[in-house]
């Protein structure tokens, strides 16, 4: 069920998705009771996604994989504490480029955890180290139920945004109680869900799409989006263009000075770069209360969109590379 990789040239149809989404919520945003059951909805929907994912992780792999923990330090290292540095750093854009409402996207985006589907897919496609990727981008996830609201409640909150032990319970019964649960059902149901990646893919996908929908419902019932001009949504772009940009070159050019192969390597370079909309939506609804929650996921949802452009370019010529060496050898 792993998500499949944009190729270059052609819309990738999970974009026009969320972009027909946004729309749909633009034309016909969700208000009062159905938004409430639209919220439910997309709250099932994604528990649903972690109880499916628990279902599929290999719990034998994984402790296998935990033996290379050089290259998973060096992972999360990067997603946990590289990341949340530079995006602090993007506060000196405030007011020229960024408004507040989207420096607390972006700083936000920075504190998330890697995804999982994409950037084992990235890994795989550049030949990289894949059980490596599996490990690290699972653990990622996981930890970051724990320590993305630490990081909030520690960077964030001086933002004037509340934070309480409630939200990160309600992470926990939404995200990893049903991750759990699929991990002990897995011996029951795990072979089923890997022959049916295809058809649940339709969770993967719609579960992220209810989210957006709810996001920007709000943000119309609010009238926030007369505060962002053309302007400023090109801005944001360019932030997180050189954002993607600078942890590319500081996990590829760094993880050699660390004497990892070009295997790690690559893991190194798409996992602790990507990072996770499937756990940055949900997660923002909870953390985020009150505050004009359709900006402050914008940030997140371009951010996505263009790590898997530029990721699968990047894989895509890592690939070409790996071949011709080893044809070479």
């Amino acid at each position: 069920m792993f998500s499949r990789i944009p190729v270059l040239g052609r819309l990738d149809p999970f974009l026009v998705g969320i972009l027909a989404t946004v729309a749909i919520a633009a034309l016909l945003p969700a208000e009062g009771t159905a938004l409430t059951a639209v919220t439910w909805a997309s709250k099932i929907a994604i528990g649903l996604l972690f109880f499916l994912y628990g279902a599929r992780l290999s719990t034998h792999e994984a402790l296998e994989g935990l033996k290379h923990w050089r290259l998973h330090l060096t992972i999360l290292a990067t997603t946990f504490a590289v990341f949340p540095l530079l995006g602090l750093a993007t506060k000196v854009l405030v007011p020229a480029v960024l408004t507040e409402p989207l420096y607390l996207g972006v700083l936000y985006l920075c504190l998330l955890p890697s995804t999982v589907q994409s950037s084992i897919a990235l890994v795989s496609v550049a030949r990289g180290n894949i059980p490596g990727a599996v490990v690290s981008a699972s653990a990622s996830s996981l930890l970051g139920i724990f320590v993305t609201p630490l990081l909030v409640a520690l960077t964030i909150t001086t933002q004037g945004v509340t934070f309480s032990a409630s939200a990160v319970l309600d992470i926990v019964l939404m995200l990893l109680v049903p991750f759990l649960a699929g991990q002990f059902v897995r011996r029951w149901i795990g072979g089923w869900v890997k022959a049916h990646g295809r058809p649940l893919k339709i969770v993967d996908r719609g579960s992220i799409l209810l989210v957006v929908y709810v996001a920007f419902s709000r943000g119309m019932n609010e009238s926030i989006w007369s505060s962002l001009s053309p302007a400023r949504l090109l801005a944001l772009v360019g932030v997180c263009l050189v954002l993607l940009a600078l942890v590319l070159a500081i996990t590829w050019f760094g993880a050699p000075r660390l004497g990892f192969s070009y295997e790690d390597r690559a893991t190194i370079l798409f996992c602790g770069s990507t990072k996770s909309l499937a756990t940055g939506l949900p997660m923002a609804t909870v953390l985020f209360p009150g505050q004009p929650i359709g900006l402050i996921v914008l940030p997140l949802m371009l951010f996505h969109q263009i790590q898997l452009l530029v990721c699968a370019a990047i894989a895509a010529r890592l690939a070409k590379r790996a071949v011709a060496a080893a044809v070479a050898v």
